[in-house]
């Protein structure tokens, strides 16, 4: 399961915090307070053909890549009038271009259902727009006002702020029409996410019902006060596996509640707790000052601690591979699932970036001047495996391929090995 960072709670008047990651953008820094979700919609991929070298497609100045299975989409600003240029390739040659206008950056492009997706800020981020393309041709579909997130085979817009009266909107990919809607206002928005994208709805008000609706139909599967009696307070929320985690009292105590009906499980004290995420049968949790608890997820009982790592970025057949966290802890491990116990020390490698999300996780290290090992960690205790030399800089990784910024801004495509 991927870190899915949900951001601090606000309210419907503020623009979202985060947008779907179909896929992250390479080579220039975000212009805007936003975070890019990992991937979250596992689509049906043809067989790759056989591997054939590396390709190399114009970039230029403030260019960015994203990563669709064989295809690569480049965004850069338009030469002629002000707008974004989405231009798409296949096999390193350009198979159309189109226009993205009105929006101050593309931060998002990813493909799904035959539809081009691009995602971006406008009005100085006071407001977001999504501008839909045919896959095939580039042709203008279809723009909505607002962020959209994959949610099966639909769509969930969350709204960007304005005036009237807020809502969040199921859209159908084709055509952008609304298949149903569930008014907002006065609640903070929190989706959960399953393996094809948002699943589960939260709308958490400053007091009284927190309610849960199902994304692919709108049904409400819970209402309950969650907190009956008390007065208001700072409160986040998440979802994590089966499970809604709320964090009170300046990150130190944890209450899990059961997603679907709202019930709670258990509450535990974790003081600084900064996140939480499955990592394989267990709950990791990260603390804001660096080191981890793993938790059971059914009791919320603490299964083993760690002062030195931080973030756990694999999980695979009851091991763990993990990021130090503070002084003392070195590069990735692997640590034993069950106990936090240490099977290996890796080394200092850098975890590649992905675009999409995908089931194989590369690392690189470098080798001096702009050449980069290419490796993939093997979590049965072994030294990483490395795959290729990587003569580029600033790379992504997605399903099928991989894609590089060269010195001079344009950029390099290579099949994954």
């Amino acid at each position: 399961m991927a870190v899915i960072d949900l951001g601090d709670l606000r309210g419907d008047d503020a623009a979202p915090d985060a947008v779907p990651r179909p896929p992250r953008a390479v080579g220039r820094p975000f212009r805007v307070a936003v975070t890019l979700l990992v991937a979250l919609v596992t689509l049906a991929a043809a067989a790759p053909p056989a591997r054939s070298g590396p390709v190399t497609i114009p970039g230029g100045t403030g260019a960015s890549a994203f990563l669709s299975d064989d295809r690569v989409y480049v965004v850069r600003r338009a030469a002629s009038a002000p707008g974004w240029d989405v231009v798409a390739y296949r096999t390193g040659r350009e198979r159309w271009r189109a226009r993205v206008d009105g929006v101050d950056d593309v931060v998002a492009v990813w493909e799904q259902g035959g539809r081009v997706l691009a995602v971006g800020p406008a009005g100085n981020g006071v407001r977001w727009e999504t501008t839909v393309f045919d896959a095939g041709t580039g042709a203008p579909r279809w723009r909505q006002d607002g962020v959209v997130f994959p949610a099966g085979d639909a769509l969930l817009l969350r709204p960007s702020g304005g005036p009237g009266p807020q809502s969040v909107r199921r859209l159908a990919v084709a055509d952008g029409r609304t298949l149903w809607t569930a008014p907002t206002t006065g609640r903070d928005v929190q989706f959960s996410y399953g393996r094809s994208g948002v699943d589960r709805i939260l709308l958490l008000p400053a007091a009284g019902e927190t309610v849960v609706l199902d994304a692919a139909t709108g049904d409400r599967l819970a209402a309950r006060d969650l907190h009956p009696g008390e007065v208001p307070g700072a409160r986040a929320m998440q979802g994590a596996g089966r499970l809604f985690l709320e964090t009170r009292l300046a990150g130190d105590v944890v209450t899990a509640f059961e997603m679907d009906t709202l019930r709670p499980r258990w509450t535990a004290e974790l003081p600084l707790v900064g996140y939480l995420e499955p990592c394989g049968s267990l709950l990791c949790a990260g603390r804001q000052t660096g080191g981890m608890w793993a938790l059971d997820p059914a009791t919320g009982a603490v299964r083993w601690a760690s002062d030195l790592w931080s973030s756990v970025l694999r999980a695979e057949g009851g091991r763990l591979l993990v990021a130090a966290g503070r002084e003392g802890g070195e590069g990735l491990s692997v640590l034993a699932e069950s106990d936090g116990r240490l099977i290996a020390e890796l080394g200092d490698w850098d975890v590649l970036p992905q675009g999409e999300n995908g089931d194989r996780l590369f690392l690189t290290r470098p080798l001096g001047g702009d050449r980069r090992l290419l490796a993939e960690p093997d979590l049965s205790g072994g030294p990483p495996v490395v795959r290729d030399v990587l003569t580029a800089t600033d790379c992504t990784v997605g399903r099928m391929l991989l894609v590089c910024r060269e010195r001079g801004g344009d950029f390099t495509v290579r099949r994954l090995p």
